[in-house]
């Protein structure tokens, strides 16, 4: 069963935490992170993005870019831009983008329940990303962005939530990258107990996004594990930073592909080895967004087209099978454009649903590409089952929107 616990959050004033609160450090490079936090002294992602503090060509990854992310941190709770908590609390994070609202418990979750699997994971890492994020934290001595988890939706946790935001007024009211976010401390022992014994309840938690985050917060809790071996296991590393949100009020949007050319196919020859797996059916100029699972949109040559995977295309027993992306990728990406693995390979980008079909007819019309596929969303039940399963999605599979900021919560590992 779950471990979650309340926590001292480090957070900002509330007169200045629109300005602290930032993206996650992975949604941009780093010239977007410099244009992004031009005449805001404030941002967060000065600290999650510490190399733009120095010249061009520096090594993001170097040993003083994480020592002067440390330095900022520490000088912006001495100037009184952070505060901390005197007593653990657990915090209600809302967030409404697009009149869709979606309302998590912040708090910190066990490292043990990571590697026993209560903590459930879906995709792989990067071995590079892993050790950035790891040396970030250390060095920081900090979980700076929490970790996106999920877990199915609990009737007494919801009865808290609801009480607190009708009973009490948020610390945190403010718009930040176009979403509303809003935050209340929980206070209440009583309150604070059912929360705790809620998740204790729960047999699984899942990983919606922070895969790499999460990965290096379990190696430096190891690590410090290590270093002091008579720990309690109740030390602040043995817990990390999380957003827990209810299944059911998380949407993914469509994760789409863009392919450089046709692997030396002309229009007709494509569709034709298309149609021996799926039917096609021309849809026109007017953008087409998939209905359903298991159809796909393919913009060519200025038109849209309808896919749709014939019978015995894909084993429906097998959950990752199943999933739309690897439909895609076994009967068309791998065998007729010959994209192997689309990790690694070039010819092939991803496009966020947050962008829209726009962006795909862009990428295309532009001639930098030459084919885009538009995909169904990934549901939330085909998370949690490949997870269950103790199985790996496809690169690529999900886009959970909005984004949680970082900077509002900061969790100290001593």
């Amino acid at each position: 069963m779950a471990v979650v616990k309340p926590f001292r959050a480090v957070r900002p004033t509330p007169e200045l935490v629109d300005k602290v609160a930032a993206l996650p450090y992975d949604v941009m490079d780093t010239k977007e992170a410099i244009d992004y936090v031009k005449g805001n002294p404030y941002s967060f992602m000065r600290i999650d993005r510490a190399e733009m503090s120095f010249d061009e060509g520096h090594d993001p990854y170097a040993q003083d870019v994480y020592e002067a992310a440390s330095k900022q941190l520490h000088q912006m709770k001495v100037d009184g831009t952070y505060i901390q908590d005197e007593k653990p609390c657990y915090y209600i994070y809302k967030q409404v983008m697009n009149g869709r609202a979606q309302i998590g418990i912040v708090g910190c979750a066990s490292v043990d329940d990571y590697m026993n699997d209560i903590v459930k994971k879906h995709e792989l890492t990067l071995a590079k990303k892993e050790d950035d994020r790891c040396n970030h934290v250390d060095i920081c001595n900090a979980n700076t962005g929490p970790i996106f988890l999920t877990y199915k939706s609990n009737d007494a946790i919801n009865e808290v939530v609801k009480d607190t935001m009708e009973k009490h007024e948020p610390v945190y009211d403010f718009v930040g990258d176009n979403v509303q976010q809003t935050v209340w401390v929980i206070t209440c022992p009583h309150c604070k107990g059912v929360i705790e014994e809620a998740f204790a309840k729960t047999p699984a938690l899942y990983i919606a996004d922070g895969h790499h985050r999460c990965a290096s917060a379990v190696r430096v809790a190891r690590k410090r594990r290590c270093q002091f071996p008579d720990y309690t296991g109740e030390e602040e590393f043995n817990y990390f930073l999380c957003v827990l949100f209810p299944d059911d009020q998380l949407e993914i949007m469509d994760y789409n592909r863009v392919v450089a050319d046709l692997n030396g196919n002309d229009k007709a020859a494509f569709i034709q080895k298309i149609e021996e797996k799926f039917t096609v059916e021309e849809k026109g100029e007017a953008t087409y967004h998939p209905e359903e699972k298991h159809t796909f949109g393919m913009y060519l040559d200025g038109k849209w087209y309808k896919l749709a995977a014939k019978e015995g295309t894909y084993d429906a027993s097998d959950v990752v099978a199943q999933l739309d992306v690897s439909i895609l990728q076994h009967n068309l990406l791998t065998p007729i454009l010959n994209i192997g693995d689309p990790r690694t390979d070039k010819r092939i980008d991803f496009v966020g649903g947050i962008r829209g079909l726009g962006e795909l007819e862009k990428r295309v019309n532009s001639g930098e590409m030459a084919v885009a596929f538009a995909m169904f969303p990934t549901s939330i039940e085909d998370l949690m089952n490949i997870a269950d399963a103790g199985k790996i999605m496809p690169p690529k599979s999900t886009w959970f929107e909005p984004k949680l900021l970082s900077g509002i919560f900061i969790h100290e590992l001593r």
